[in-house]
């Protein structure tokens, strides 16, 4: 059975690659993704706060006790609580590329232009095949419009497909007022792919300690819908290349994901709960389930219940919203 796909140029095996998460921490887990089958590993993200804050913390070293005694080490700020920082980042990601020899692809998570986008040249030059921006942000300034907040997106992926040489991604939160033009627009500024979609952590409220909650909930398959409904819209219409992360546990979620027009298929909260040689079992249960179907390759699975190809489109769209509501029964 032909599993092999292409996602943003690069030549995979299968489908199944593991997404951005604590694994790649561990250089051992690292080479267990490999053995497993991983066909490329994304990196955790190097975040937006996390370059910014050693950058305000090495001036404040450096500039504001400029004539101080070298001596007082007292000066010099505390370490990060966000985690590694920006230069341990990259050190990291050259031993990540170095133990591996599938693809290795970095990942920066922010949400405004800027000086630290530079770290995009930086992952590039640390051996990244490819890079995922990670557009994450809540708009919670009522002052600033959708218009903006996108056309600020637009110039952050502008301003990292100029400085790189490698494919580039960019992995979208599905709140968006008119997403198909959105994402038209960041292909249009040089985005190779769209990754769908990126998950929002909600907090939680303690009511008798008064305090709000940082709590992580791992995905389930209920969550792929949402997903599945924007491949298919998305793919039918914008030529680009398609990852879905969250809500991929079983290999045929994996099959309905490809049926809409992902080339690759991230795994995260699988792996998280069942170790990296999940890889291989679904890999081996997506190619027993295109042979008991009589499909010969993923090529040929790829796309064909998108927008423009299944035999009910409106199933997408607004008519399937009024007749889900008509069909309700008790």
């Amino acid at each position: 059975m032909n599993l092999e796909t292409t996602y943003l140029g690069l030549a995979l095996p299968h489908p199944f690659v593991s997404g951005a998460s604590p694994l790649v921490d561990e250089i051992d887990t690292v080479r267990r993704l490999e053995d497993a089958g991983a066909a490329a590993i994304v990196m955790n993200s190097l975040f937006e706060e996390q370059i910014t804050h050693e950058e305000m913390s090495a001036f404040f070293a450096t500039e504001l006790h400029g004539e101080s005694s070298p001596e007082a080490r007292s000066y010099f700020p505390d370490s990060s609580p966000l985690g590694r920082g920006p230069d341990n980042y990259l050190e990291h990601l050259r031993r990540v590329r170095e133990a591996v020899a599938v693809p290795v692809i970095g990942s920066l998570n922010g949400s405004t232009p800027g000086g630290w986008l530079d770290y995009a040249r930086l992952m590039e030059e640390a051996g990244a095949d490819a890079l995922e921006l990670n557009v994450y942000a809540l708009a919670t300034d009522p002052w600033r419009s959708a218009a903006e907040i996108e056309d600020d997106t637009v110039e952050m992926v502008g301003a990292v497909r100029d400085a790189l040489e490698i494919p580039l991604a960019v992995k979208l939160s599905p709140f968006y007022t008119s997403l198909a033009h959105f994402a038209e627009r960041l292909v249009d500024a040089g985005a190779d792919g769209l990754v769908l979609f990126n998950r929002f952590y909600q907090p939680d409220i303690d009511i008798e300690h008064l305090v709000v909650e940082r709590s992580l909930h791992l995905s389930h398959s209920s969550e792929l819908a949402l997903r599945l409904r924007w491949l298919a819209i998305l793919s039918g219409q914008v030529r680009t290349s398609y990852a879905v992360t969250g809500g991929v546990h079983e290999a045929t979620d994996a099959v309905k994901a490809l049926m809409t027009g992902a080339d690759a298929v991230q795994l995260v909260s699988e792996l998280l709960r069942k170790g990296p040689q999940r890889l291989r079992t679904m890999r081996e249960a997506l190619a027993r389930w295109l042979e008991e179907h009589d499909y010969e390759s993923v090529a040929q699975l790829r796309g064909s219940m998108n927008l423009h190809t299944c035999p009910d489109p409106a199933a997408f769209e607004r008519a399937n919203y009024m007749l889900i509501l008509r069909s309700w029964k008790e």
